[in-house]
């Protein structure tokens, strides 16, 4: 097996692994003091098995810890985050109401980070970490980015942290159990993180140095 055939393979691996993961949601953790960098992501490999215990089925987290890394260019990117599951649920405009801010994800509020400075479907965004939020809609969605990096899911941090607000029109999609973002594109210095929840895609176009 050639080095480029092990690497197009743990590619496959880690998207599949990003888009199948599943959990169960709707619970309300405790506030996290964690920073970005110890929270549990795709860099944070656990010890062996024999080194953790186990756990009751009943005191697994529902909205369970996940992340996805991608590196475009010499620019890295990751967003960590914990994934609440339909579980037949409405969703936009159910469970989640349109027209009020949320941050979707679950638990510790969704974080990004950016190694170098990035443009976010043609808007510049500086290097840094930062929480990710949204407001539904039946038509297009507002995206915000807050320099509110380590926060809980709610309340929202307000407009004095925005770092960037953007307008976009979500697509349709096949139906997906457990929030999950992921990087569906990846060409030169391009990159598309998508956040994909249920049959709703919301698409960000990331353009690195």
């Amino acid at each position: 097996m050639t080095r480029r055939t092990l690497r197009v393979l743990t590619a496959s691996a880690g998207v599949l692994v990003s888009c199948l993961l599943t959990a169960c949601g709707g619970d309300r953790a405790a506030p996290s003091t964690q920073a970005i960098g110890e929270r549990a992501g795709a860099q944070d490999v656990q010890p062996s098995g024999g080194d953790l215990p186990i756990i009751p089925p009943d005191e697994v987290q529902k909205s369970q810890s996940g992340s996805v890394f991608q590196r475009v260019a010499n620019t890295d990117i990751e967003v960590v985050y914990d994934r609440p599951v339909a579980r037949g649920r409405e969703l936009f405009g159910g469970i989640v109401a349109y027209d009020e801010v949320w941050n979707p994800g679950a638990n510790d509020a969704t974080a990004v980070s950016f190694s170098r400075d990035v443009m976010v479907n043609g808007q510049p965004l500086a290097a840094g970490s930062y929480s990710i939020w949204a407001i539904p809609r039946a038509g297009d969605w507002t995206l915000i980015f807050s320099n509110a990096a380590d926060v809980y899911h709610t309340p929202y941090p307000g407009e004095d942290q925005d770092a960037l607000r953007l307008t976009i029109t979500p697509q349709r999609g096949d139906h997906v159990e457990t929030l999950a973002y992921y990087f569906a594109m990846v060409e030169g210095k391009e990159t598309e993180l998508r956040l994909h929840w249920g049959e709703t895609v919301v698409p960000m176009l990331i353009t690195v140095p």
